[in-house]
């Protein structure tokens, strides 16, 4: 089997004030069965969010990051999807837009399987809890089995996989597609502004943006893309949040939610070899999407992935990190993986040169180093890259990023995400996973897989 990368050994030293406040974030934001990403801007439980939090709340408590992934899978739909917010019925509607109200997902999505007694978004995020069960087991194998963690989540895991490689290959060619910005997780990137065109944007006096009333409205998505965000949501929750070739405004092969899958798989395969199932299935859909990932979105001219315009055809020529997440993917052609370096450390993403690399071509046409995905330097995909790095011999590298990460999560206040060059704080401070992620750097840089790993203490108290 390919082998993952798992549970790090501990670091001789560490920086207590640093992880006293990155334990102090994940705190806070607990709700007594989840972790909200931020007090205000986000108020409830978002889908990948959980996914990095789930990584490094093994490091404070076990229990509680087992607890993570579990609600937030107790609001899968009976389809597989698993919805990117889980909504807390104490918050006020006006709290965030879109509100429950406007999802409706136990009307409209009645017939695809919403939960009856819990409202959800109807959309997906990018998929990386299979990834993060796997680490929060190895944390403490010993606790996992008494509470029977893996078994618990292994068929949820399953149909969500099977999900995203079923109904969501509208492509046709074995790759999840993405039918909203928000779904990849990077919601305004430029790689969306070409497939965006097509979709006729909301009237701005139909509804109101919760999100200015915390954020910058200069750090945050424009008006115009606002608006065709809602009309794609609108539209997907009047057709009943079904998915079919040809019926989507807006789809996209995004590599990096490809690349989340593949390595998720991976840990699925794992989970299901420690719960008696066969891991077989799970090996081979790997094969497969990495496979089709190399085949449909990689571009040799720009020595990275693209994103791929469903509708439209053919890939998008915006480089964006999302391109080079698919570094984290194990088993890439060597071609492929000195190409990515290359221009990961080349002129358009600067790392090593800069702190951090930021989440667009700095030369690209749309590039702003403070407007949300358009350039600013995020956390989360900074940690994959520097879990890809490792993976691939480049440890110099990776530990000159994971040096880089902690520095500017402490300076900046656990922030939402960063300038990429000044690492001055951008978005919303005491973010969720970006505490959970400097807690799991700090815990020291990944090693390779190997059976046998020092563990965690469970305390739930902490």
């Amino acid at each position: 089997m390919t082998t993952l990368l798992t549970t790090p050994v501990p670091a001789a030293t560490g920086d207590l004030t640093l992880r006293r406040g990155a334990a102090r974030v994940l705190l806070t934001n607990w709700t007594g069965s989840s972790t909200i990403p931020s007090r205000g801007l986000y108020p409830h439980q978002w889908s990948w969010d959980s996914g990095f939090i789930a990584i490094g709340l093994r490091h404070l408590s076990v229990r509680r990051a087992q607890r993570e992934l579990e609600s937030l899978l107790g609001a899968q739909w009976a389809d597989g999807r698993v919805p990117h917010i889980v909504f807390n019925p104490a918050v006020p509607l006006d709290a965030y837009f879109p509100s429950p109200d406007f999802w409706r997902s136990s009307l409209e999505g009645a017939a695809a399987g919403a939960p009856a007694g819990t409202e959800t978004s109807g959309i997906i995020q990018p998929p990386v809890h299979a990834l993060a069960a796997w680490l929060v087991h190895l944390a403490d194998p010993g606790a996992s089995q008494r509470r029977g963690f893996l078994p618990r989540v292994y068929g949820a895991l399953a149909a969500w996989h099977d999900y995203l490689a079923g109904p969501r290959d509208l492509g046709g060619g074995r790759l999840a597609s993405v039918i909203h910005p928000w779904e990849a997780g990077m919601d305004n990137s430029p790689c969306w502004d070409g497939p965006l065109e097509r979709v006729e944007p909301m009237r701005p006096d139909s509804y109101r943006r919760a999100d200015l009333d915390h954020g910058q409205p200069a750090e945050r998505p424009t008006d115009l893309d606002y608006g065709r965000y809602v009309r794609l949501a609108a539209d997907y929750r009047d057709a009943g949040y079904t998915d079919a070739p040809g019926r989507h405004a807006f789809a996209v092969e995004d590599p990096c939610v490809n690349a989340l899958l593949i390595v998720s798989e991976h840990a699925l395969a794992r989970i299901a070899t420690e719960v008696g199932a066969d891991p077989a299935r799970h090996q081979e859909r790997a094969r497969h999407l990495t496979a089709a990932l190399v085949e449909r979105l990689w571009s040799p001219d720009d020595g990275m992935f693209l994103c791929r315009d469903v509708v439209g055809g053919g890939l998008i020529a915006e480089r964006s990190v999302a391109g080079l997440v698919p570094l984290v993917v194990p088993g890439l052609p060597r071609h492929i993986v000195r190409a990515l370096v290359s221009t990961l450390t080349g002129d358009g993403f600067r790392l090593g040169e800069v702190p951090m690399a930021p989440s667009y071509d700095f030369s690209g046409a749309a590039f702003d180093s403070s407007r949300y995905w358009r350039g600013p330097a995020w956390f989360n995909t900074n940690w994959l890259l520097e879990r890809g790095l490792r993976q691939y011999g480049h440890g110099a590298a990776a530990d000159a990023l994971r040096e880089a990460m902690l520095t500017a999560a402490g300076s900046s206040g656990f922030s939402e995400y960063v300038d990429p060059v000044t690492a001055q704080a951008r978005g919303t401070r005491n973010f969720g996973w970006t505490a959970a992620l400097a807690l799991d750097l700090m815990a020291a840089a990944p090693v390779a897989d190997t059976e046998s790993d020092q563990h965690l203490t469970e305390d739930e108290t902490t």
